[in-house]
């Protein structure tokens, strides 16, 4: 009886010391596969991406995750396998901290720059010039023309990019402020108007607080319309605040604006260049021989020189400005006056 029990009992012992050894063995298969595969990752980590050359570049698309970034760098050529990409980032606690942005590939770089790059959101950037008195037009043609923008506006009508903006004004003319813009490769065109909108407003609503008073312009939108007219008839920025000046004291007695540039604008593409009293005469909605006041939108995108001319003009008699033919004005306060310097300077 006792024989039968010690058998039993090293049986069991047996038994106890084979799983012992199995799970002993099994734990060193798997830090063995663990070191190996850790081993792999340190070295596909530290070791040059593939396919590179001068120029290659990686879009990560907002709102893009990890799995995504992983799998385009694999379609790209850049890696063979997105398991590891993504196995890389979530060792490092990286995994959500990839930015937006559109990234250079340079040759010798390995997925750890790449990834750390990606967390600091060191994407290339680019810039757009809008310039002093664009129309709309022409600054949306800028914005399409230009290749690193991602061009969301391009198929939208003028009334639905400004309700993207989220814009009051029923016309865009004029509500974006001129400057350069600077913004990482990718970004939506609507982003560059979204911004260039905030800092127009911005500018406004600066000149318009620190306004000269009894100004006959009865809002900040009406400020606008005037600046844009002064920065197209500004030839010299010596004469931007004269030029204001005179369409201020023309405002205050009642007395058309007169101004060649609203006449152009009315006319849109049916203008040929060549300005004709017959144009002078043609009764459009900004027109400013026939109509009096102001036209009903800006005509052009006013620049901050502009914006401060209109609100704080120069205190003059002036009431007429002709050009002198090398980009300077002359100013007159009677009509007899200015017709000698127009008989003067553009008749001769």
């Amino acid at each position: 009886m006792e024989s039968a029990i010690g058998s039993d009992r090293r049986a069991r012992a047996n038994r106890e010391s084979g799983k012992g050894r199995a799970l002993f063995l099994a734990f060193i298969a798997v830090v063995a596969l663990a070191v190996v595969l850790g081993g792999g990752l340190w070295r596909f980590a530290n070791s040059p991406m593939l396919g590179q050359s001068t120029g290659t570049r990686v879009a990560v698309q907002p709102g893009s995750g990890l799995r995504t970034i992983s799998r385009n760098l694999a379609a790209q050529g850049l890696i063979v396998s997105p398991w590891a990409f993504s196995a890389v980032a979530r060792l490092r606690g990286q995994g959500e901290r990839l930015q937006a942005g559109v990234y250079e590939i340079k040759p010798g770089m390995t997925p750890n720059e790449l990834l750390d790059r990606m967390v600091r959101g060191e994407s290339l950037n680019d810039r757009v010039t809008i310039i002093e008195g664009w129309t709309f037009a022409q600054m949306r043609s800028a914005l399409d023309r230009h290749a690193s923008l991602k061009h969301d506006s391009t198929a939208l009508s003028e009334n639905e990019i400004l309700e993207r903006l989220g814009a009051i004004e029923r016309r865009a003319e004029g509500l974006f402020f001129p400057d350069t813009y600077v913004f990482s490769v990718g970004t939506s065109d609507l982003q560059i108007l979204r911004v260039a909108r905030a800092r127009m407003r911005e500018r406004l609503d600066a000149a318009w607080a620190t306004r000269t008073d009894g100004l006959p312009l009865g809002s900040p939108y009406e400020a606008l319309i005037l600046a844009s007219v002064v920065e197209k008839e500004t030839g010299r920025p010596e004469d931007r605040n004269l030029i204001a000046s005179v369409f201020i004291n023309r405002l205050r007695i009642g007395m058309r604006l007169q101004s060649d540039p609203t006449v152009i604008y009315g006319k849109g593409a049916r203008f040929d260049g060549n300005l004709r009293r017959a144009d002078l005469e043609e009764d459009t909605p900004y027109n400013s021989y026939v109509r009096g006041g102001l036209p009903p939108t800006p005509i052009a995108l006013p620049g901050a020189a502009s914006l401060a001319a209109v609100t704080n003009p120069a205190v003059s008699r002036a009431l007429y400005f002709v050009a002198r033919g090398d980009g300077t004005s002359e100013f007159s306060a009677t009509l007899d006056d200015h017709n000698r310097a127009v008989t003067r300077y553009q008749k001769r």
